[in-house]
């Protein structure tokens, strides 16, 4: 099965901008589209999970707060933790 980057790319798009709390919509939504069209293929499926991640755990690695559960270091933890919003 080929992966269609387009595809994914609309749905790390989706998935970025309609988290359900409007703070990881805007950060979250900020940061894809500052990065995704820069981005390799591996970094696209990384950040497809990353977008997996519910949004307490996302927003507490972003401000340096203990998560409750461990967030793979890869480039996309590392773009999104070095974000400036």
């Amino acid at each position: 099965m080929s992966l269609n980057i387009d595809e994914l790319k609309k749905k790390i798009i989706y998935r970025s901008n309609y988290r359900g709390t409007k703070e990881m919509d805007k950060l979250l939504g900020k940061f894809v589209k500052k990065y995704i069209n820069d981005l390799q293929k591996e970094d696209l499926i990384d950040l497809d999970k990353f977008l997996n991640i519910d949004d307490t755990n996302l927003y507490n690695f972003y401000n340096g707060f203990d998560t409750e559960l461990e967030i793979e270091k890869n480039n996309i933890s590392l773009l999104f933790k070095n974000f400036k919003y």
